[in-house]
């Protein structure tokens, strides 16, 4: 057996005004070694009304996506409802109580960090990342949202940068989606 383990991702989410970002680099390691350096861990769900970010087992999070996928048609307009519903399944179903992943899901009014613990976690500051290099991005993202008045969009760059240059399962191949609201 070897020792050799699927490590990295780093997603990050921000919220400011009537905008939300969610961005995510593209490295996948087993190892030490890094196997692909433009892996897309972002996409859109919902008739492109969700942004899901995802880390863990890429296998294991594509599934969750699907199941999401499947909890958005249900409760097309109601991204929280949808979310606790997949959370209550992902915790209680004996398949998917063994998925090995994160995923931050967000829409015009909520963000959200979903887990199989049965955690759907909406963030205090509208700031929240997963993943090996998810607490780097989530503290420069805070400082940036406090002290500057850069868009979600141009903080989860520049915080993706610098968790890039500290987390070396993160790389700065980002793919990044944004959801503009008119209020």
């Amino acid at each position: 057996m070897s020792d050799a383990q699927m490590h990295g991702t780093t997603i990050l989410a921000v919220r400011r005004g009537n905008t939300v970002c969610v961005g995510g680099d593209g490295q996948v390691s087993l190892g030490h070694t890094v196997v692909k350096g433009d892996a897309k861990k972002v996409r859109r769900l919902g008739g492109e009304r969700v942004i899901a970010g995802f880390a863990g087992a890429t296998a294991d999070a594509f599934t969750l996506l699907e199941r999401l996928e499947a909890k958005l048609e249900q409760y097309p307009t109601q991204l929280t409802r949808a979310s606790v519903e997949l959370a209550k399944d992902w915790r209680t179903d004996r398949y998917l109580r063994r998925l090995e992943a994160m995923m931050i899901v967000a829409d015009k009014d909520v963000t959200l960090t979903l887990s199989g613990a049965g955690d759907v976690l909406e963030p205090q500051f509208g700031v929240t990342g997963i993943g090996s290099g998810g607490d780097y991005a989530r503290s420069a993202a805070l400082a940036l949202l406090q002290e500057t008045d850069l868009d979600p969009e141009a903080i989860v760059r520049k915080a993706m940068a610098i968790a890039g240059s500290i987390c070396v399962y993160t790389n700065t191949s980002l793919t990044v989606e944004t959801i503009h609201t008119d209020e």
